[in-house]
């Protein structure tokens, strides 16, 4: 039995994640700002054969409440084997163009409060001297677009991050995994036309859970972004200037 942590509980990957996570009888806390929506959630996974679901209400952003939020994460587990990191929000990018205040809020969901609860995970998972720290992230921070720079900022900063804080507990046995997917079908995409390079919730959970047991270090779900993104990141500035990305 592992004893698993999942802040943004309520995401459509995250939930899909715990669900595999139950049917293996695992413990799991959930975090997330909808009350309802997580006791749903616990609901469902004790019926799928978790041993244990607590959870917390909790807005992210707010990360005076992170540390209290932790060690109730503790004390319901008994410790802490897996952190899944999960939350965020996909901004609208012209009105982020037009707003500094609206910018500024969603570097600070997407980025700036994963940084900080990555760090308070990652200061327990070195005392422990194992476990994992797994985020989502996403393919849009591997360059600048001029679609979603501004995700793509906040993304590109929690990457940057974790690659220090993963070099800096790889000596103590602490896995650290950033999670890039690339489209996913979820209700924060809902109002995309969706296409061939569009992935289920589900299959990037079984993504994440291969990940984590084969102490991967990043993933990119699925694998073809990896190649996808790869290119985009070679093309030369001079001609990337006139794409249209």
């Amino acid at each position: 039995m592992q004893k698993i942590l999942i802040v943004g509980a309520t995401s459509a990957i995250a939930e899909a994640t715990a669900r595999s996570w139950a049917a293996s009888g695992n413990a799991l806390f959930l975090v997330g700002r909808n009350a309802a929506r997580l006791e749903v959630i616990a609901a469902d996974l004790r019926v799928r054969g978790a041993v244990l679901v607590g959870s917390f209400v909790m807005d992210a952003t707010d990360t005076a409440t992170h540390k209290g939020m932790l060690e109730a994460a503790n004390t319901a587990l008994g410790g802490l084997d897996i952190a899944l990191i999960a939350h965020g929000s996909l901004p609208d990018q012209k009105a982020c163009e037009a707003s500094v205040e609206l910018t500024l809020s969603e570097i600070n969901n997407n980025a700036l409060s994963v940084i900080a609860l990555a760090t308070l995970l990652g200061a327990q998972l070195e005392a422990q001297c194992q476990g994992t720290l797994a985020v989502i992230g996403s393919v849009a921070g591997d360059r600048g677009r001029q679609s979603n720079y501004v995700y793509g900022a906040a993304k590109g900063m929690v990457a940057l991050f974790l690659q220090g804080l993963r070099n800096r507990l790889a000596k103590k046995g602490v896995q650290v995994l950033t999670i890039k997917p690339g489209f996913v079908d979820t209700p924060m995409t809902v109002s995309f036309k969706k296409g061939a390079l569009w992935a289920q919730p589900d299959s990037i959970a079984r993504g994440i859970l291969s990940a984590i047991e084969h102490k991967k270090e990043v993933v990119y779900l699925p694998g073809f972004w990896r190649i996808i993104m790869f290119i985009i990141r070679h093309i030369p500035e001079r001609i990337f200037k006139r794409l249209s990305l």
